[in-house]
């Protein structure tokens, strides 16, 4: 038995030594790949990553019709009729 956990554990310490590596590769890539970023950049890439949200969202408004010209049109008609007396609101009377 006691063979078994001495060969268990140096398996165990050798695997975790190789994903040690492995994420020593992996963060060194990382950090070079980042080495030519400023402050500037990063802020041009935020606000280049804020105008493709909005855009996305327009065009997902417009694909569900929450902002369909046709409804627009009929609103301005609607809004034109009651500016020009066309139509009237509809008052109730308080009191009695």
């Amino acid at each position: 038995m006691d063979q078994v956990l001495l060969y268990l554990s140096l398996s165990i310490a050798i695997f975790t030594f190789f994903l040690c590596c492995y994420a020593c590769v992996r963060v060194g890539k990382f950090l070079n790949s980042v080495k030519g970023l400023d402050w500037d950049i990063i802020a041009t890439l935020t606000g280049d990553i804020g105008t493709v949200k909005k855009s996305i969202q327009t065009l997902n408004n417009r694909i569900n019709g929450l902002n369909s010209p046709k409804i627009d049109t009929e609103l301005q008609n609607y809004m034109i009729q009651m500016k020009n007396g066309v139509l009237k609101p509809q008052e109730k009377e308080l009191g009695g």
